[in-house]
Order: C-alpha cells, then structure tokens, then sequence
C-alpha cells in the first residue's frame, strides 16, 4: 500500500502540525490579550494599534509570507489562512480587518514592488508592529470606480508634490504611513497613476476627523488632506504610472484577507445561535427543536462550508503560482452576500434579545453591514468575473 499518511481529521488535509503551532500561537494571543478588552475598544471605537501591534510583531503575525530579511516569518499561504482563520475568533471584525490592513492590504505592494529602502524602512517596521499602515485609495468622489480618483502627485525635482484628499481610511488616525494611489499624469488609460509610501508626519498631511460608523467599531476610519505634500520620490513604489497595476494586484490580497475571518466568523454566529435556541424553551420546548430553524441553520452552514471550501481552492492557486482574480472576486461576491444575511438571520432568531446593544450577535450583525462593499462592492465583482469571462 505503499507509505500513504493516515489523515485523522478534515484539518490535516490541507494544514500540517507546524500550521496548526501557528494556530494555537494566534488563538492563545487572540484569547489573552484582543477578546478580554474587545467589548472596551468597541466602546471606545478604537483600538490601540500602537500597543497592540508590537505585541503581534514580536510574536512573527505581522509578516507571516513576507521576507526573514525584513523580519518575517518567509512561510507559506496555509500559514497565512491560518493566522486569517483565527483572527474571524476576535469579538469585534472592526479589529480584525485593521489587522489585515496592516498585513493584506497598506504592505503587499511595497513587499512586491517596492525599492529596498522602502522594505527596509516601511515594510520592517509593519512587520516588527513598531509602524502602522493604511491604504489611501478611495476618495469622496472614487471609490469603486479607482480610475475617477482626483488626488495628484506632480513631479518637481527631487520630490513628487500631493495634493487631494481620501476617505474611509482604516487605521488612519493611527497610521504612520498610508501607501497612496494618486494620479502623476493626465493621460487617460491606467498608466496616469502611481503609488506612493507618505509618511503621515509629512508636512501638509492632515488627518481629519474620525468618522463613525453603523458598525466595525473597534477600528478606527479617517479622512485625510493633502496640501502639497513633498513626498520625496524615493517612496515611490516601483515604477512611475504603473500605480494602478500594483493597486489591482493589492486588491488581490486584500479581497482573499477578508475570506477565512469572515467564514470562521460565521460558524462562530451559527454557533452562538444554536447555544441560545437551546436555551430558550418555548411551548415548553426548547427552539432548536423547531424544525424550520434547524433547516435554515443547516442552510447556512453549507453555505458557509462552499465559502470556505472556495477558499481553499483559491490557496492552492496562490501555493501554484496562477492568476485566482476570478476565483477571489467570486469568493468575495459569495461573502458578502451571505455574510449579511446570515447575521441579520442569527440575530432574528435570538428575537428580541439579539435587538439588544448588550448582545454579541448585534455586534455581529453591524459589523457585517460593510462587508458587500468594503474592499470591494459586490457589483464590482461581478463586473471582474463577467470580464474574465469574455461577457
């Protein structure tokens, strides 16, 4: 029969025990120090980042794929999903995305295409936690559509003058660098745009007002002002123009972030939901018995499990090297949707408790409302996979 493994559990397919050590690290962490203060930070709508952060990077989260050169972990994409899966655990998907901020989506362009000054300084410092992140792309008039942003960088010697402004800026109250899309040039096409790393101590940075939010409470979201900002050219990232290819890859990584926190977040709900309908006697019995309930939890969680199966699938695309822009926008398309959904039933069926501020599951569901647009609304999706499919 030759050496085949004995497979124990669904898991072993697809992590090892060195995943699974990983694992444990970010759950023990995750348990210890985000869960017991999580209910203090929504109510404070912010996290502390810049105690928080140093903590993860000593620990090797920040940079599980990026470079040991630059201090990280140099491991692979099951070890990524992995520390992404533990993080859906975290009581507040507010805090959980301005984790991924800092590791999906202000560092992938800079690791893939920025100078080594740039990794040195910039890249080092997210993954050691000592530095924060955001990304700078939307602004009040381009969000979905990239191509309409309006902030300029003009090129004056030595330097690359900023002028614009961003909105919905996860982390920028606290950031110390934002990596920003701007447009360098008035061709039309995708080559007038390039991205930038901006120091958010830069002269003429101002960091607006901090904007609150339906939900997502635990991070906090800025808009920022840009009045000509000398950015010196030695943050620009890889070539002049091609901002906006680098920005579409990050998208990439940033979209496949949101995907394990969101299913394993999910189980979570159902989880939750169950506990309480078995509590809750009605008719004198409990409510899970309830037939109707039962068949839309099992709904769920088998849409929750083809989520988290495309997942997957998208990882051993990633771990071979192809293009997964199809499989991720679909991913995030089905994510979306369900997520929403599947909140706004978990809380219905805790009745008039889950309408209350005090219940995890209203928690839940706020947080959910963001996530058919964040990071890319459910039509732009299908607008990808409709032009990936030759429509």
């Amino acid at each position: 029969m030759g050496n085949s493994q004995t497979i124990k559990s669904k898991e072993e397919i697809h992590f090892t025990k060195d995943h699974e050590l990983v694992r444990r690290s970010v759950a023990d962490f995750i348990k210890r120090e985000i869960n017991p203060y999580i209910d203090e930070w929504e109510a404070a709508k912010i996290s502390p980042l810049k105690e928080l952060f140093p903590k993860m990077g000593k620990l090797g989260f920040l940079g599980i794929r990026y470079d040991p050169k630059y201090g990280g972990q140099g491991l692979d994409y099951w070890y990524e999903t992995a520390f992404l899966e533990e993080l859906g655990h975290i009581k507040g998907q507010g805090l959980s995305i301005a984790i991924s901020v800092q590791t999906n989506m202000s560092t992938p362009a800079i690791d893939e295409f920025g100078s080594d000054y740039l990794k040195d300084k910039y890249l080092k410092g997210a993954i050691s936690g000592e530095m924060i992140g955001a990304i700078a792309v939307t602004e009040p008039a381009a969000g979905s559509d990239v191509a309409a942003l309006q902030s300029t960088a003009k090129k004056e010697g030595d330097y690359y003058i900023l002028n614009g402004s961003k909105m919905f800026i996860t982390n920028g109250i606290q950031a110390d660098f934002f990596t920003l899309l701007a447009r360098t040039n008035d061709d039309p096409g995708y080559h007038a745009f390039s991205l930038f790393v901006v120091p958010s101590d830069l002269p003429g940075v101002t960091i607006g007002r901090k904007l609150e939010k339906i939900g997502a409470w635990s991070s906090d979201t800025a808009e920022l002002f840009f009045d000509n900002v000398k950015i010196p050219a030695e943050n620009l990232i890889g070539n002049e123009g091609e901002g906006f290819i680098y920005q579409m890859n990050q998208f990439q990584h940033e979209r496949f972030s949101l995907l394990p926190p969101m299913y394993i977040a999910a189980r979570d709900m159902i989880k939750m939901t169950v506990d309480y309908l078995k509590e809750r006697v009605v008719f004198g019995k409990p409510l899970i018995k309830k037939q109707a309930l039962q068949h839309q939890l099992v709904d769920w969680l088998t849409e929750v499990e083809c989520l988290q199966q495309l997942t997957y699938q998208i990882v051993r695309l990633k771990m071979a090297g192809l293009n997964c822009t199809k499989e991720i926008s679909m991913a995030k398309l089905k994510a979306g949707h369900m997520y929403t959904r599947l909140s706004a039933d978990c809380l219905r069926m805790h009745g008039g408790m889950g309408y209350m501020d005090e219940m995890l599951i209203s928690r839940f569901y706020r947080d959910s409302i963001g996530l058919s647009f964040g990071g890319g609304a459910d039509e732009v999706m299908r607008d990808i996979i409709a032009k990936l499919e030759g429509f």
